[in-house]
């Protein structure tokens, strides 16, 4: 998904408004069931234009707000990979529609495109609803027709070639199942690498942000190096008004973090 930055919330290109109980990702879907039957309008989109960036004062660390963004982005090289592990959170679902999603991806940051895959929950009618994916934005994404649960091991990998061969690898490896997915594109700027928490978007804006808890990611490589060895923008999702949606922790042995929901 495109991240929008609290400075510029500009709209993705959606494919189609809400259907249904759930407008997850347009395009392609793997037969999925239960309530997200009809899934189209969500969208997972890069990172608009205009952040706020705060340069830290010790360790030169950096930092961002964003609308639907909450994690780490590395930004300041070509990226070839990225990776993380995180255990599937659960939602706390009250009576109104919400989602979130994880993920890790090359692009988004300062671009518009995104090569991503990752996990989404769908809070419908008071339950809790998981869903794995891979997106190669602005092409539709994707569903994999496979169980994902709360507490589900999650590995998600992305990587790029200098002629713009794309593997896209989701595994959860509770369950026994992975997907590796090639696509190619060699105009895509493979600018920056993400480990992210988001709030999903249709063609109304920003929707609402599921009530996940804490999720943490680890084991979180970029470049074949540690995470907080590139460098990385820490970004915290805030409301319109500025209130924060989702703090992301300081990042733990260069490899692990956590992001904390505090606000729909």
């Amino acid at each position: 998904m495109r991240l929008r930055r609290t400075t510029h919330i500009s709209k993705a290109a959606l494919c189609a408004a809400l259907i249904g109980p759930l407008a997850l990702l347009a395009g392609p879907v793997a037969a999925a069931t239960g309530p997200a039957a009809a899934l189209a309008g969500l969208d997972f989109a890069p990172h608009a234009a205009g952040a706020r960036l705060h340069p830290g004062a010790a360790h030169n660390l950096k930092f961002a707000t964003s609308t639907n963004w909450a994690g780490y982005a590395a930004h300041s090289t070509t990226y070839t990979s990225v990776t993380s592990t995180w255990r599937e959170p659960g939602a706390s679902c009250g009576s109104s529609t919400s989602y979130a999603s994880f993920w890790t991806g090359l692009d988004g940051y300062a671009s518009s495109s995104v090569e991503q895959t990752g996990t989404l929950v769908e809070c419908y009618h008071g339950a809790a609803y998981q869903y794995a994916w891979y997106e190669m934005y602005p092409a539709s994404p994707v569903y994999f027709n496979n169980t994902v649960a709360a507490g589900d091991t999650m590995v998600s990998k992305v990587t790029a070639s200098s002629s713009g061969a794309f593997t896209l690898y989701l595994a959860d490896t509770t369950r026994g199942w992975s997907h590796t997915v090639n696509q190619s594109n060699s105009s895509l700027a493979r600018s920056s690498a993400e480990v992210i928490a988001e709030a999903p978007s249709s063609s109304s804006g920003v929707l609402p942000l599921a009530n996940f808890g804490t999720v943490t990611f680890t084991s979180s490589y970029v470049n074949g190096g540690t995470l907080g060895a590139s460098n990385p923008t820490a970004i915290t999702m805030v409301t319109s008004s500025g209130a924060t949606k989702v703090s992301v922790g300081s990042i733990s042995g260069g490899t692990s973090f956590s992001a904390t929901w505090h606000h729909s």
